[in-house]
C-alpha cells in the first residue's frame, strides 16, 4: 500500500512539473493591428539599429497609442502618431517608409503558435530597403508591451495539484 501512494505521489510530482513547464501562448484575435519594424538589412549595424529605433519608439510613442476601448480608437490614435514616428525616424538621417493599413506579414511561430501569412491591418515601418529581420507586436488589442517588459521574476509559477492540496489542507 505504501508503495502504491509513493508511486501516486510520483506521477502527481511528475505530472506537476509538467504543467510548471507549459507556456501559456499569446493568440492574436481576428480584430487586431500589428506593428512591425523591417530592418534595412542583416548586417549587425542595421540589427543594432532597428533595436535602437523599436526601443525608441517603445518608450515615446507607443505607450501613447495603446488602448484596449475599440479598434476604432487604436486607428484613430495610430494616425494621429504618425507624425511623431516620422519626426523620431528623421532625427536618425535614414531612409525609410512608415504604411498604416494592408500589409503582408510573413507565417511567424511564437510560444508554439503558428501565426500565418497573410495581409493584416499594421503599422509597417520599413528601414532602407527593408531587406533585414524584422521584429512585431500587437497594438491592439495592447499585447506589445508583454514580451518587452519581460522579466523572469515577474513570473509566478503556480501547480494545479498543489494548489488543490493546499486548498484541501486549509479547510
Amino acid at each position: 500500500m505504501i508503495f502504491l501512494k509513493r508511486i501516486v505521489v510520483l506521477i502527481a510530482f511528475i505530472f506537476a512539473i509538467f504543467l510548471l513547464s507549459v507556456q501559456e501562448s499569446i493568440k492574436i484575435p481576428n480584430e487586431s493591428i500589428r506593428f512591425r519594424i523591417v530592418a534595412a538589412s542583416n548586417s549587425f549595424k542595421d540589427q543594432q539599429l532597428k533595436q535602437k529605433i523599436k526601443n525608441d519608439l517603445i518608450t515615446n510613442v507607443i505607450p501613447n497609442i495603446l488602448t484596449d476601448s475599440s479598434i476604432n480608437d487604436a486607428k484613430k490614435l495610430i494616425k494621429d502618431s504618425i507624425s511623431k514616428i516620422e519626426n523620431i525616424l528623421d532625427s536618425y538621417k535614414i531612409n525609410y517608409s512608415v504604411n498604416f493599413g494592408q500589409n503582408y506579414f510573413p507565417q511567424k511561430v511564437y510560444q508554439g503558435v503558428i501565426y500565418p501569412a497573410g495581409n493584416y491591418e499594421s503599422l509597417v515601418i520599413t528601414l532602407g530597403e527593408g531587406l533585414g529581420d524584422n521584429w512585431w507586436c500587437v497594438l491592439y488589442p495592447p499585447l506589445c508591451l508583454i514580451e518587452n517588459n519581460y522579466n523572469s521574476t515577474d513570473i509566478e509559477y503556480r501547480s494545479y495539484i498543489k494548489d488543490l492540496i493546499l486548498k484541501d489542507n486549509h479547510h
